[in-house]
Formats: C-alpha cells, sequence, structure tokens
C-alpha cells in the first residue's frame, strides 16, 4: 500500500497562511501608527494672576460694587532639569521677554504706583533685565493689539517705567515661572506686593492704587 502525502507548500496552502501573515501585520501595525499620531504636551503652558480692587470713587460706584482687575497674563516656562541664567535660559545682561511664546502682558484698570514708579491705567508689556547686581522689571505701552515681542527687538525708547526688583534666593527652586499678585489686607489704600520666581531666584516689589 503506498501513502501519498500532501505537499505543504502548494497553492493552495500558501494563501492560507499569507492571509494570516497579512492579519498579524495589521494588528501590529495598529498600535505602531496610534503611537505616532500620539499627543505631546506643550512645552508651556500659559498662566494668569489678578487682584480685583473696589473701586471707591465715588458712591454710585460703592453702592454697585464696582470693582477694577489688575491682571498679568504670561507664557510660563518650565526648568525640565536646566538652570536659569545661563547662555540659554534668561542670560545675564539681556532684555528677556519674562515667559514663553507671546509676550507677558500687564493689564491695569487703575493708576498704580510699582516698586516707586507711576504706572498710569494700561495694558503694558512687561519684560525683564537680569544683571549680576539686580533685576529690573521694565514696562512698555502695548499698542499692537498683537502683544508680540517674538520678532520684535528690544527698544529703550519705548520704555514707561524701569521697575527695581529686590531679589532673594530660594532655597527650593521653582520648575516653572510664576508670577504672583498679592493683595495686603491691610487698612487705607489698596496695595500689595508683586512676586515673580523661577528656579532659586525670587523677585519683590510693592504696589499701591494710586
Amino acid at each position: 500500500m503506498t501513502i501519498r502525502m500532501k505537499r505543504l507548500n502548494s497553492a493552495h496552502t500558501r494563501l492560507p497562511y499569507a492571509l494570516c501573515a497579512l492579519a498579524l501585520s495589521a494588528l501590529l501595525a495598529g498600535p505602531l501608527s496610534a503611537q505616532a499620531g500620539a499627543r505631546r504636551a506643550a512645552p508651556s503652558t500659559r498662566a494668569i494672576t489678578e487682584v480685583a480692587l473696589t473701586l471707591v470713587d465715588t458712591a454710585a460706584q460703592r453702592a454697585a460694587g464696582k470693582e477694577a482687575v489688575v491682571r498679568i497674563d504670561y507664557g510660563q516656562p518650565h526648568l525640565r532639569g536646566r538652570h536659569i541664567n545661563t547662555e540659554n535660559v534668561v542670560p545675564f545682561d539681556a532684555v528677556w521677554r519674562l515667559g514663553a511664546n507671546g509676550a507677558t502682558l500687564l493689564t491695569t484698570d487703575v493708576d498704580l504706583t510699582i516698586g516707586g514708579k507711576d504706572v498710569s491705567k494700561g495694558r503694558y508689556i512687561a519684560q525683564l533685565l537680569p544683571t549680576r547686581t539686580g533685576w529690573t522689571l521694565i514696562l512698555q505701552a502695548e499698542t499692537t493689539g498683537a502683544a508680540s515681542v517674538n520678532s520684535t527687538a528690544y527698544d529703550a525708547k519705548k520704555d514707561v517705567a524701569r521697575i527695581d526688583m529686590r531679589s532673594s534666593a530660594i532655597a527650593t527652586p521653582l520648575e516653572s515661572l510664576s508670577i504672583w499678585l498679592v493683595p495686603s489686607t491691610t487698612p487705607g489704600a489698596q496695595r500689595g506686593e508683586l512676586r515673580i520666581g523661577w528656579d532659586a531666584v525670587m523677585l519683590t516689589a510693592d504696589w499701591v492704587v494710586r
């Protein structure tokens, strides 16, 4: 008796194996494609600090409880293993836009005095000049509407105010640039403190409503 064995590499058997291989390839390609199109977090975020002030100019305003706002809107970069005051991150002796991407905007509905310098109500682009002997907050009037300093060279002629900031070291470095408008609860004129902190540096200046 002769037994005949079918060859496994015949045309009839190659087709199912080819279909299986194709299906397996599709299954493997799915996760890879998903990974390739995965969303990534932006390297910086946008942050806002603001303080609400009660206007007491007239009896009508007092009765209505009308408020004014002082606000700082800024791009918030993160250290991600770096340090400031290096060649690429807030170098000394160069005006810095005080944030990431777009300009940092200070908007005030009232006349202020910040660090001894008068700042009339309006919109300002805020920048910072760090040096080894001190830090200076620079305010320039924002008139373009776009409020972008990315492609515009700094022009000292546009300065509205240069404010000397008090500088101190902090024990625990701040990962993210942070700006605060801290109101005071003491009686009298509405006042508070402006704070700017990043890495191991904390800058402060007093503000008061005129």
